[in-house]
């Protein structure tokens, strides 16, 4: 009788860097809910990596706060998969250490997301430096075989393979696994306000769970060419027609596409439906997660039970990984010399 295969674990974290908003949901959340039914999946926070970026405690409690709220609001099961904090898991940052002394200064040298990140103005200090160390932890303390990043993350994940290979190589051994890349080929760019990649590093993101005056405002201020109302437009050229793509059905898609390109039909007219599509879209959303916000013991027995659950097989990894290297704990070092 053939033995049913196992499923694979599947590993990916957010940071805690601001509000979630459109591009988050399109170039990854989606993916990660969608992904949930398709192995054992590990979702984390990744709170250590915001201190990269953030130096305000209560900014990054809140924002911890928050995107837990989000995820679950947005189709996030905890019963589908293991949910969690990453500061909930003391052995990832214990699995850096080590693959820390196994990296070479050379290979975080060449870290093109270290580049681009001080390119943008952030502080450039040894966290951020060294992000690719802490970040392959992740992974590996899980034995995960697929991680969903997007085309930028992919030299990192190359930096993670390369370290675990160089661990078991030195001791001889299968200690860590190597994972694969999961790279959604099919997911565009999301335009932000200006035109540029949405990102909370530019300001001009759209946030999942904006609505009303706000939601109406950012929507209306999309930057557009002053093409007059009466005149044809392409909407392949245009921001708002990139984010009606993203909720719209291919029929809706093109009838609104014809509307573009036979004139009379403003930006303004597609800016208005765009706003409804958000609204529908994310209506029931929003309503779940303003109940979820007032059920918050329920939201914290998620995060400790999923926190538990990764300890559990972090600790599993790091056992044959602390005897290998000889890391001794609770002073067992005269029991273990014997």
């Amino acid at each position: 009788m053939e033995q049913e295969a196992k499923p694979k674990t599947i590993l990916s974290g957010i940071t805690p860097s601001g509000k979630l908003h459109l591009g988050n949901y399109f170039g990854a959340i989606r993916q990660h809910i969608q992904m949930q039914e398709k192995g054992d999946a590990f979702y984390f926070i990744a709170n250590y990596h915001s201190l990269t970026s953030i130096n305000d405690g209560e900014e990054i409690r809140q924002n911890t706060y928050d995107i837990t709220l989000d995820y679950l609001a947005l189709g996030l099961d905890p019963e589908k998969c293991t949910f969690f904090a990453q500061s909930d898991v003391p052995q990832v940052t214990e699995l850096a250490w080590i693959l820390g002394t196994f990296c070479p200064v050379s290979l975080m040298e060449k870290g093109v997301a270290y580049k681009d990140k001080v390119a943008q103005g952030l502080n450039p200090n040894i966290g951020l430096f060294t992000y690719p160390i802490l970040q392959a932890a992740d992974i590996l303390i899980y034995h995960s075989d697929l991680v969903p990043v997007g085309q930028d993350q992919k030299q990192n994940i190359e930096i993670c393979r390369d370290l675990a290979g160089k661990f078991n190589h030195h001791y001889d051994g299968e200690y860590l696994k190597l994972p694969e890349e999961h790279i959604v080929e099919s997911v565009a760019v999301v335009p932000g306000l200006d035109g540029q990649k949405m990102s909370k590093s530019y300001g001009n993101t759209i946030g999942i769970f904006d609505e009303g005056k706000t939601l109406k405002k950012k929507v209306m201020s999309i930057k557009t060419d002053s093409t007059p109302l009466d005149d044809p437009k392409d909407p392949d050229s245009c921001n708002v027609f990139a984010l009606i793509k993203l909720f719209a059905e291919e029929e809706k898609q093109n009838e609104i596409a014809e509307k573009y390109r036979a004139g009379g039909y403003g930006y303004g007219h597609a800016k208005k439906e765009l706003l409804g599509m958000i609204n529908e879209y994310f209506g029931e959303v929003r309503e779940k997660r303003r109940n979820l916000a007032k059920n918050m013991d329920y939201v914290t027995d998620v995060m400790r039970e999923g926190g538990r659950k990764a300890r559990e097989r972090a600790e599993s990894v790091m056992e044959p990984v602390r005897e290998v290297t000889g890391i001794v704990r609770n002073f067992n070092i005269l029991e273990e010399a014997k």
